[in-house]
């Protein structure tokens, strides 16, 4: 009895394994060409307006229109502003794969009424505008650039909750000096480099002569990439951009498909993730490239640039940190001694020993006949300061010297002779106060000047 009690549990037993084996999920055969024929014709109220229908309704479908747009749906409408041929492509999947079939559509007539979709006005400013609309880094406002998770977490949304940079802050990377230009006509997209591109880290082996910045990741020589198209496609929650051949927009990922998180006349704030790192969303925000600053934003163009002698009283020049250190335009704290200025600059030394600022210089340096850097200098303990010129546009071209501060809790002045450094080649200011010493203190400076 017991053997065949036992018998009976291995029974069952198997049976219960060939039962899990017949439920578990098989891949269903590859869809063949058949699957995605499909049909078209004019709609009722215009010839320009295109509608298509997949044969095999029950397979996930992809369009591109040919026309510079996608789609998806087994059922989808298209619109042709300008005559000529158009190559229409579906794609179906199923869990087994995926085929594609190609028709070719013709247009025999303009019709620029079709150009006013809001989207394409807001994007290249219409058709009853320029034709074309240029975009740029909203560098001059906080949030223009950040990182945070993929997917999206539920209190945050579409944000760069993890990171998100300051005014200015990442001025010589390479982003702020970049153009991207968006027409009408033939939806066509120009990337415009001013020579160079902000890459993440990890994409930096692809791109020939990359270099560290100063400001995080890097930074390489690139050629404008002119005559690409874009691509909107709509689907059923987001709206995403595509561009062409080698061009991107913003700091570069490996990405080319950036979802459209807002869209204004004076907005274009786009979210888009990481070849390299799925975990990652990066966010980038643009505006028109004749936006206002004293509107709350604006930015693009070269890098700020700002002539010596710098004494804060009118200017506040654009300044990057690094090595955790932070900088504000404050009152004098201390009016005595040979500092009895308004205005002084305050900097909080970070906690790398190499934390500093810099500020760019509208001309090359050129130490022929003022052949020192000289500036005042409160400082919470003596030691070493720091002073570096650097090539913004190379930044592995650079000469720096120290020099030490004697004196403590009063204002001092320290200068440095760089006449042997080469003629009009550098155009940064680096400053590293408190050189070699984490979290060295905060530091006031004034009267930055070339004697």
């Amino acid at each position: 009895m017991r053997k065949l009690f036992l018998l009976s549990i291995l029974t069952a037993g198997m049976l219960g394994l060939n039962s899990c084996k017949d439920d578990e999920p098989k891949l269903g055969e590859a869809p063949t060409q058949a699957d995605a024929l499909f049909t078209y014709e004019a709609s009722a109220t215009n010839p320009n307006i295109i509608k298509f229908e997949a044969k095999n309704k029950t397979l996930t479908a992809k369009w591109d229109f040919g026309n510079g747009t996608n789609g998806e749906g087994s059922l989808a409408e298209a619109s042709y502003p300008n005559k000529g041929s158009y190559t229409v492509t579906l794609t179906v999947f199923n869990s087994g794969g995926s085929a594609s079939t190609s028709q070719t559509i013709t247009i025999d007539q303009d019709d620029p009424t079709l150009l006013s979709d809001p989207l394409y006005t807001l994007l290249t400013g219409g058709a009853s505008g320029k034709g074309y609309k240029t975009w740029v880094i909203d560098s001059t406002r906080d949030v223009h650039f950040g990182v945070g998770p993929n997917p999206s977490s539920a209190s945050a949304g579409n944000y760069p909750e993890w990171y998100a940079a300051k005014r200015l802050e990442k001025a010589g990377a390479g982003l702020y000096n970049d153009q991207y230009v968006f027409r009408l006509q033939g939806f066509g997209f120009d990337m415009k480099t001013g020579g160079d591109v902000y890459l993440n880290t990890k994409q930096a082996a692809n791109f020939a002569g990359s270099a560290q910045t100063t400001v995080g990741d890097y930074r390489a020589p690139y050629d404008d990439q002119l005559n690409e198209k874009w691509t909107l496609t709509m689907g059923e929650k987001d709206t995403t951009l595509t561009v062409s051949g080698k061009s991107y927009i913003g700091y570069i990922t490996g990405v080319q498909t950036y979802r459209i998180v807002r869209i204004s006349e004076n907005e274009l704030f786009l979210r888009y993730e990481d070849a390299a790192d799925p975990a990652l969303a990066w966010y980038i925000r643009l505006v028109p490239d004749d936006y206002p600053i004293n509107s709350g934003g604006g930015g693009g163009g070269t890098d700020p640039t700002f002539a010596l002698p710098l004494d804060f009283e009118s200017t506040e020049p654009a300044v990057t940190t690094f090595g955790g250190s932070s900088v504000a335009f404050i009152a004098n704290p201390s009016k005595t001694g040979i500092n009895t200025s308004n205005k002084v600059i305050e900097t909080v030394h970070g906690n790398e020993t190499w934390a500093g600022f810099f500020v760019n210089i509208s001309s090359k340096f050129n130490f022929s006949t003022k052949k020192t850097i000289t500036l005042k200098v409160w400082a919470p303990a003596t030691g070493d300061f720091r002073i570096k010129l650097e090539n913004s546009a190379a930044t592995t071209q650079f000469v720096e010297k120290d020099v030490t501060v004697t004196k403590a809790n009063e204002w001092v002045e320290i200068s440095i002779d760089f006449s042997d450094a080469t003629a009009d080649l550098y155009d940064r200011l680096v400053l590293f106060p408190g050189w070699g010493v984490a979290n060295a203190g905060t530091f006031y400076l004034d009267d930055i000047s070339q004697q």
